[in-house]
Formats: C-alpha cells, sequence, structure tokens
C-alpha cells in the first residue's frame, strides 16, 4: 500500500476482499456487509487508525525518539569507556591521591554538557532540515567557515571509527587477557565486518541498535549501583604499574590537562541535530526530546563513573581499561563482569558505524558543491555511497596502523576536531538570531554565545595541552583538506568555463553524413552484427583490417568476397605490426578530410567474470587510444554471450 492511500482506498480494499473468521473450521468467505463492518470497526479502532496516519505520512521509516536515542547517541554514551580514563590518565602523574579530582572534573565536563545540549536544542529548531556544523556554516557564516567545517568533520568522522574500534578492542582485551597484543588485528577485522555492512546497506539500523544500546546503558548505570554499594572493589584485575610518584601536585594547569582530555567525553552530542529529517513528525520536538535524553543520560554516568572513581581510588592498570576495573570492582569477575565488558565492546563498535551513515553523506553534499570528486555523490544499486564507505574505511585503517590501535594517542585530535564543529555551530546560531530576530532571540544569542566562547576556550585548551601529543597534525591535516577543496572547486569551475556550462549554446548546425569505421579481425556473426548496426546509422560505412599477418589478411579478404555483405573491406598497411597504430593514423587522416567519424568496436560480455580474463582484451586499449589520439566518437557493441 503506497504511502499516499487514502483511507476510503484500505476500506475498499478490505470490504471486497475475503475475511476469514477465526474459529470457524469451515474457513468461509464473508463478503458483502459483514466484511464492511468489520472493515468499518478495525479501521476506528485508535492504534489502527494512528498506523495508518504513520503509514500515509511515511513515519513508519522513520525514527521515535527513543529509536533515535539508539541510532544517533552511540558516538557520544559510549564515550564513556574512554572519557573518564583519560581524566584519571592526567591526575594519576600528580600521585594516585590526585585521582580524586576526577568528580570536580568531571562536573565541569558535565556543565560543559548542559550548555551544549541547551544549544543543539537551538540548533534543531533553527535547521530543521538537518544542522550539521557543514550546513550552518554554509548558511550563517560563510563559505571559508564551511570549509573550515567540513575539514574538522571529515577528521571527526574518521577518528570516530578509530577511536571506537580502539577502545572495544581494549575493552574486550581486558576480558580476555591474551588478545591484548593483538590490538592493531581485532580492530581491522571489525573494521572490515563493518564496511561490508556498510557496503551492502542495513536497513532500520534503529530497530538493530536497541538492544545493545539498552544493554549498555542498564550495565554503566548497575555498575555504578553497584559499586557504590560497597566500599571496596569485589575485585582487583589487570597488573600492578607501580606506585605513582607526585610531581608537581595538583594544580590548575593539571586541572585544565585533566579537563581537556576529559572533553574526548562530549563527541557526538551534534550528531542528532544533524539527523533532524530522520525523525517522525513532529520531528524538531522527537529530536530536541532526544537531545536532551542524551544529555541527561551522558550526565548520570559521566558522574556516577567519577563518583566511582573516587570512592574506589581507582588507577590505571596494566592490559585493562578504568571502566573494566570498575566493573570487576562492582561484580567481580564473574557473568556479570563478562556481560558488561562484552556489551561495551559491541556498542563500541556500533559506535563506529555513525560515521558510516556520516561521512558518505557530507562526502556527497560537498561533491554537489564541487568541493570533492564527484564520485563522491554517486549511489550504488544497493543504494549506498559506496566511495564514501570505501574512503572512510581505508583512513581508518590507515589511522589504525599509525598508531597501533592506541586509544589515547587518538583522543587529542578527535576532541578538538569535535570542538571545532561545536564553535562554528553555536557561532553561526548567534548570527543566524542576529539576523531572524524572532521572539526569544536575545535569550538565544547568550545561550549560543556563551557555549561558543566555553567551546573555542576548550578547543584552544586542547591544542595547547595536547600540542605535543598529536595535536600538531591538526594544523597540517586541516589546512591540506580546505586546500583540495578549493582546488577542486577551482577545477570544476574551469571545466564548466570551458564547456559552457550555464549558457546557452547556439543552434546545432547539421553536419555532413557520419564516417562509421569498423575494425574487423575475423567474419563471424559479431561482424555482421557490427556491420549492421553501423548501416542502421544512416552514414558510410568502412570496414577496416590491418596487415599484421599477411596469410591471416589474404584468408580474411577471400572469405569477405564471399561473404559479400555489401561493404568493401579495406585492408590497411601496417608497417609496425600494430592494429592500435593503423587504426588510429587511418581515423586521423579521415578527420584531417573533414569527417565526422565513430568507430564502433565491439566487445564481449560472458556470463561469468573469470571468463573474461579468457578473451583479448584489445577492445578497451583500442577505445582509449581512439579517445585520448583522435577526435573521433567511439562507440561500442556489446554482445551477450549466453
Amino acid at each position: 500500500m503506497s504511502a499516499t492511500t487514502p483511507q476510503s482506498a484500505v476500506t475498499n480494499r478490505i470490504g471486497a476482499g475475503n475475511v476469514s473468521v477465526p474459529g470457524d473450521s469451515s474457513r468461509a468467505a464473508l463478503n458483502g456487509p459483514v466484511a464492511d463492518k468489520i472493515a468499518h470497526y478495525v479501521q476506528d479502532l485508535p492504534i489502527a487508525d494512528r498506523r495508518l496516519r504513520r503509514h500515509q505520512r511515511g513515519d513508519e521509516f522513520r525514527l521515535t525518539a527513543f529509536g533515535g536515542l539508539a541510532a544517533l547517541s552511540l558516538d557520544a554514551l559510549t564515550s564513556v569507556a574512554y572519557g573518564p580514563e583519560s581524566i584519571v590518565l592526567v591526575l594519576v602523574t600528580a600521585g594516585a591521591a590526585a585521582v580524586s579530582w576526577t568528580l570536580p572534573v568531571s562536573i565541569a565536563i558535565v556543565v560543559l554538557l548542559v550548555v551544549l545540549v541547551m544549544s543543539y536544542s537551538q540548533v534543531i529548531a533553527a535547521h530543521p532540515d538537518g544542522g550539521g556544523a557543514y550546513a550552518v556554516a554554509a548558511k550563517d557564516l560563510g563559505s571559508r567557515a564551511s570549509l573550515l567545517a567540513a575539514a574538522s568533520l571529515i577528521v571527526d568522522y574518521v577518528l570516530t571509527v578509530a577511536v571506537s574500534l580502539a577502545a572495544g578492542a581494549a575493552s574486550l582485551a581486558s576480558v580476555f587477557p591474551a588478545l591484548a597484543g593483538h590490538l592493531p588485528t581485532m580492530t581491522l577485522i571489525g573494521l572490515a565486518g563493518l564496511t561490508a555492512i556498510n557496503l551492502v546497506g542495513v536497513a532500520e539500523s534503529a530497530r538493530v541498535l536497541m538492544g545493545p544500546t539498552i544493554v549498555f546503558v542498564v550495565a554503566v548505570l548497575a555498575v555504578i549501583v553497584a559499586g557504590l554499594s560497597h566500599s571496596t572493589p569485589v575485585a582487583v584485575i589487570g597488573t600492578d604499574l607501580g606506585p605513582f610518584s607526585p610531581t608537581d601536585g595538583v594544580g590548575i594547569v593539571l586541572l585544565l590537562r585533566a579537563f581537556a582530555a576529559g572533553c574526548s567525553s562530549l563527541t557526538g552530542v551534534e550528531a542528532i541535530a544533524n539527523a533532524v529529517p530522520a525523525f517522525r513528525a513532529p520531528a524538531v520536538k522527537r529530536a530536541q526530546h532526544t537531545e536532551i535524553a542524551l544529555g541527561a543520560l551522558l550526565g548520570l554516568m559521566l558522574l556516577g563513573l567519577a563518583v566511582l572513581i573516587r570512592s574506589h581510588h581507582t588507577v590505571p592498570r596494566g592490559n585493562v581499561t578504568v571502566l573494566a576495573q570498575l566493573s570487576a570492582g562492582a561484580f567481580g569477575t564473574g557473568w556479570a563482569f563478562y556481560l558488561t565488558n562484552l556489551a561495551v565492546t559491541l556498542v563500541l563498535v556500533l559506535a563506529a558505524n555513525t560515521s558510516f551513515g556520516g561521512l558518505p553523506v557530507l562526502l556527497s553534499l560537498l561533491a554537489h558543491d564541487n568541493r570533492v570528486p564527484h564520485l563522491f555523490g554517486m549511489r550504488s544499486e544497493r543504494p549506498v555511497f559506496r566511495y564514501g564507505v570505501a574512503a572512510l574505511a581505508a583512513l581508518a585503517a590507515v589511522v589504525l596502523l599509525i598508531v597501533r590501535a592506541d586509544t589515547h594517542r587518538l583522543l587529542p585530535v578527535f576532541a578538538i576536531g569535535v570542538f571545532i564543529g561545536f564553535t562554528l555551530s553555536q557561532t553561526g546560531l548567534v548570527r543566524h538570531w542576529l539576523r531572524a530576530r524572532s521572539p526569544g532571540w536575545r535569550w538565544r544569542v547568550a545561550l549560543n554565545g556563551f557555549g561558543a566562547v566555553l567551546t573555542a576556550v576548550a578547543g584552544v585548551v586542547l591544542l595547547v595541552e595536547k600540542f605535543t601529543e598529536g595535536a600538531w597534525l591538526l594544523l597540517i591535516i586541516v589546512p591540506t583538506l580546505i586546500l583540495l577543496f578549493t582546488r577542486t572547486q577551482s577545477y570544476y569551475r574551469w571545466v564548466a568555463q570551458q564547456l559552457g556550462m550555464g549558457t546557452i549554446p547556439p543552434r546545432p548546425e547539421p553536419e555532413r553524413a557520419t564516417l562509421v569505421v569498423v575494425p574487423v579481425v575475423a567474419v563471424s556473426s559479431m561482424t555482421a552484427r557490427a556491420l549492421e548496426t553501423a548501416m542502421g546509422m544512416g552514414a558510410e560505412v568502412h570496414a577496416v583490417a590491418a596487415e599484421i599477418d599477411p596469410a591471416s589478411t589474404k584468408r580474411l579478404s577471400a572469405r569477405w568476397k564471399r561473404w559479400d555483405p555489401g561493404v568493401p573491406l579495406r585492408v590497411l598497411p601496417a608497417p609496425n605490426r600494430s592494429l592500435i597504430a593503423t587504426l588510429v593514423g587511418y581515423v586521423r587522416k579521415q578527420t584531417g578530410k573533414g569527417h565526422r567519424v565513430t568507430v564502433l568496436l565491439v566487445q564481449i560480455d560472458t556470463p561469468h567474470w573469470w571468463q573474461r580474463l579468457l578473451h583479448n582484451p584489445r577492445g578497451p586499449v583500442l577505445a582509449a587510444a581512439l579517445r585520448t589520439r583522435t577526435s573521433a566518437v567511439v562507440a561500442t557493441l556489446t554482445v551477450h554471450l549466453h
């Protein structure tokens, strides 16, 4: 049933059909008034009416608030697997006692989270067609800002895959220590699986993700509740890294470094605003409710884990994650421990899938704006943006191999790229509200301006504190991407000028009859089809053969004479014994006479791909030579073998 089927049509379909009554052993068909009454009764049911209205609007294929939380929030929710650990790794440099500062630092991060959630709720309202940083910057801040946003988003999407897979591998190795030495291999296996799935295409991913999301959130909350019910950890896992000697104590610089490291917990907060059209009507309200629910859940988990770290005095240990330590401290090393960490691993891998839905779409938008090659805007038959998926997989694989799947080597660059997007989105909104002057614009300007300042400061702190740890790469990567965007756009602008795109060309003038050249190597039904096609084009036909082997050419001429297809065979001398050079020379000679030449080539299509390897690849090579070395039109006639 189509989405535009009216209710009367549904009634008619039900009434006109046969309706079986449960319990009737004869399964008799009821028609006429009885069926009409049943149809009228079913249609009047509130549930059926709601489903019908959703179907008519196409909402069956859109996200509910809960579905959106599962499909779009995994990137943010799973950041609790590495965000608190990043804080601990910084604080512990001042001694084990400094870990107690995890809670104040986490509170500051949650305050920033609240501001971001409120700001992105405004992004959703202002850009109901999707409020990604690229779209917001292009609309409200101009071309240069949109290029910066696009570059930062590409970095963000690639590193989301790398960070999620690396953190998932580390979580799995915490449960099975024997895997600790194989982290790169595990991440590449996971990446290959995700790539294959996305090249095929997955429908209704929200329903698939609901189960793992629920298990993950419940497991983390259970770790917090069970852990706080014990004054000391139930079990301790991992190897002791030795006493942590204090450096200069806990100072403002150390706290800023810890805050900067912990800001990796805020990645993914913007994903819901990027996909507002994916929600059911009213899409804006549902997306805003989902954004608020994400902020509440993420804030609760961050604060709960920080309290638990402080309560159990959790410090880094060898070959295990901090979250794995907390789960062992809460449940021991029984089935609940394994379930929690396996759920964390699964959801981290699924969180990496967020980028496979985001980056190919971003690249398609950039291709539409002539800023990346147009092939990134091509969908396959599935349909998926396969070139975008392949590019994301290749870049993520390179990153994982370079850093050896070490999560903490990736986080500095990852978080800074995210905060560039945060700042651009909120700055763009400030410009939007100042122009719109809609009711309540002043407090919206204040909110988004405050958020932009906070995220800009956080981004600068991240860049300064993590500069020597890899953040300097952004100063190379982002400008390089922007340069590629601008050069690509300039090239397409030059091509459009050369081809007269956007202008009205002069009226086409009829040319003289086209000369169709048909290369011949044998007398066969394939040659006959080529001649029939050439003669059907209403032009002069030249059947030509190169005299590479005189004996073979003599036999071909004799058979051609016996066949007599109505077109004479022209034998071309080939002193260099090259078919390509001979044919190219002949075509050039004909075009030099003022002829408009079309070369008709014949190729064979085999039932199986491997059978193509058994045929001479002369056709594609000849076509390439003619296209690059002559002005002739090259046409191909495909003969299918059955």
